[in-house]
């Protein structure tokens, strides 16, 4: 099962619930996949559809910061619980320290040995974690290999 289908029928299971919050944030999802699909003119990989549900759940990390500067505590609840239900559907991120040791070796797989070769590493790793973890995490420990 694709994660569109499997998405898809999260969306009828919260309706069987009548959860409304895990329905409209799985509503908003693949309303966001399907705007790619059709602007696209393709239908969507799994890895293309992780990527989209990543910049979803970067917004709402986004989000929460700035209603938190703001001291609005309601709307930081409601950003939670639907960056929650859209962790549900990524892939499990990587630890720090499995990052770390994906980035040593793809630095010695590069013979990588300053800053210049950074974009080479980045890309390197970017496509190896595939979606397991935050592009500025992996920039920061790059740098920090890079750099020592």
């Amino acid at each position: 099962m694709g994660l569109l289908e499997k998405l898809q029928n999260e969306m009828k299971q919260a309706m069987k619930n009548k959860d409304r919050d895990r329905l409209s944030t799985i509503r908003m999802l693949i309303s966001e996949i399907k705007k790619v699909q059709i602007d696209s003119k393709k239908d969507l990989s799994d890895e293309e559809i992780v990527k989209i549900l990543q910049k979803y759940a970067k917004q709402r990390k986004d989000a929460i910061e700035q209603y938190k500067n703001a001291g609005r505590e309601d709307l930081v609840e409601k950003e939670e619980k639907e960056l929650k239900i859209v962790n549900e559907f990524l892939p499990e991120q990587l630890s720090e320290e499995e990052v770390e040791k994906i980035v040593a070796e793809t630095i010695e797989e590069l013979n990588a040995s300053s800053m210049k070769d950074m974009g080479r590493v980045m890309k390197a790793v970017m496509s190896k974690i595939a979606g397991k973890a935050d592009g500025s995490i992996v920039s920061k420990i790059v740098k920090n290999k890079l750099n020592n």
